[in-house]
C-alpha cells in the first residue's frame, strides 16, 4: 500500500512565540538570540527579519548591522519545548500515533492508514483535509501557525512544507514529483551537504533535474552513496518513520598532554573537532539544532554548556563558530584546561539549504 506522510512545520517558531506572547512585537523584526553588544548569537528571526537577511547562528552583531531596527530578545528554550509538547499532542490527537518529531518544531505524521482513494494520487488527496484541520486546530489552540506538506514519502513531504511558508500546505502527487523537483538546487535533497554538493558542482549538476537526467553512475562522482542520490533525485525515499525516543549525538574531545590556555591550541583543537563531527553529520545524512561544548580544568572539574538555534547547522565553520561563542559568553577559558570538547545533539535529516558562515580569525 502506498504510503501518505505529511511533515508539520511551525512558521519561524521562536519568533512566533515571542510575537504572540508580547502584542507589542507583532509585525516587527524580532531576533531571538545574544545581545549584540556582547558577541551573541542569533537562535532564531522572524520573517519581518528574515526580510534583512538575518538567519540562524549567524552573529548577532551582523544581524544588527542588517536589521538596525530588530527587536533582541533572549531565548526562552522551556517555554518553547512546552509550546512544542502542547502542538504535538494536538497533532496525535488528530492524527494518531504514528508521529516521528524530528525537531522541537517539526514532526513528520503517516496517515496512510486513514487515507482513501482508488490510486495513489486520490489517497494522498484524501490527506489534504486532514493537514488543513490540523494548521486550523493550531492556529485556534495555540495562536501559532504552521505549514504542512503531504506526499507519498519523507523526501518530498519535506520538500513540500519548504515550499509555501508561512502558513503554507503543498500537496505532492506522485505523478507530479519528478516534475516538482527539477528545478530545485541539489543541495536541497536530503542528504547533500557542502562536500557533496561541490561534487555535484565540479561536474556540472547543479539542480535535480541535472541529477535526473544525468546518463552515468553518480558511484563515480559521490561514491557508493550515488544510487540512493539517484532516487532521491527521482522522488523516491523508502525511509520509514523513527518513532523511537533515542536521543542521538554526536562529540568530540581532546585531551592535552599538559593543561593549557593556549587560544591557539585551543582554537586548532576546536577547528578539528568541527570538522570530524561535520564529516559525521553529512556521512549520516543529519543536521543539529544543539552545539555543546566541554572542558575540564586540571583539577577534574568538568563544565558543559549548549545553544540551541531554530535553524540545523552542519557546516565545520557554523560548529565552530558557535562553540567558540558558548566558550566566550560562558568565560570558560579562565585557567589552563586538560580537555575540551565539542559535541552535537538534536539530529535531524539534512535537506535544508544551510548558512555557511566564515570562521572566526
Amino acid at each position: 500500500m502506498a504510503r501518505v506522510i505529511l511533515h508539520l512545520d511551525m512558521d519561524a517558531f521562536f519568533a512566533s512565540v515571542e510575537q504572540r506572547d508580547n502584542p507589542a512585537l507583532r509585525g516587527r523584526p524580532v531576533i531571538v538570540g545574544g545581545n549584540p553588544r556582547q558577541r551573541g548569537v542569533v537562535s532564531a528571526a522572524s520573517y519581518e527579519a528574515r526580510k534583512f537577511g538575518v538567519r540562524s547562528a549567524m552573529p548577532s552583531v551582523t544581524a544588527a548591522r542588517l536589521c538596525p531596527l530588530g527587536v533582541f530578545l533572549r531565548p526562552r528554550m522551556e517555554a518553547y519545548r512546552e509550546e512544542s509538547e502542547e502542538i504535538m499532542r494536538l497533532v496525535r490527537g488528530l492524527a494518531g500515533d504514528l508521529v516521528q518529531q524530528v525537531s522541537i518544531d517539526e514532526a513528520y505524521i503517516d496517515v496512510s492508514s486513514i487515507a482513501r482513494g482508488a490510486d495513489e494520487d486520490e489517497r494522498l488527496e484524501s490527506a489534504v483535509p486532514l493537514a488543513r484541520r490540523i494548521k486550523e486546530r493550531i492556529r485556534e489552540a495555540r495562536r501559532l501557525t504552521a505549514t504542512v506538506g503531504v506526499a507519498p514519502n519523507k523526501l518530498l513531504a519535506k520538500l513540500a512544507s519548504d515550499f509555501e511558508k508561512p502558513d503554507g500546505l503543498t500537496l505532492v502527487r506522485e505523478r507530479e514529483k519528478v516534475a516538482f523537483l527539477k528545478p530545485l538546487p541539489v543541495r536541497r535533497l536530503h542528504g547533500v551537504g557542502p562536500v557533496t554538493e561541490e561534487q555535484l558542482h565540479r561536474v556540472g549538476l547543479r539542480t535535480v533535474g541535472d541529477l535526473q537526467a544525468y546518463p552515468g553512475d553518480l558511484r563515480s562522482v559521490v561514491g557508493s552513496w550515488g544510487p540512493e542520490l539517484k532516487r532521491f533525485a527521482m522522488g523516491m525515499d523508502d525511509r520509514p518513520l523513527e518513532l523511537g525516543e533515542e536521543v542521538k549525538s554526536i562529540s568530540s574531545e581532546t585531551t592535552f598532554p599538559r593543561d593549557t590556555d593556549h587560544r591557539p591550541t585551543l582554537r586548532a583543537s576546536l577547528r578539528e573537532q568541527a570538522a570530524e563531527i561535520a564529516a559525521k553529520l553529512e556521512s549520516h545524512r543529519l543536521a543539529a539544532r544543539t552545539v555543546q561544548v566541554k572542558v575540564r580544568y586540571g583539577d577534574f572539574t568538568t563544565l558543559t554548556r549548549q545553544l540551541s538555534v531554530e535553524s540545523p547547522v552542519g557546516t565545520p565553520g557554523e560548529i565552530y563558530r558557535l562553540g567558540c561563542w558558548l566558550l566566550g559568553r560562558e568565560r570558560l577559558v579562565n585557567r589552563p584546561l586538560r580537555l575540551i570538547g565539542l559535541g552535537v545533539s538534536g539530529l535531524e535529516d539534512l535537506c535544508r539549504q544551510q548558512l555557511e558562515l566564515p570562521l572566526p580569525r
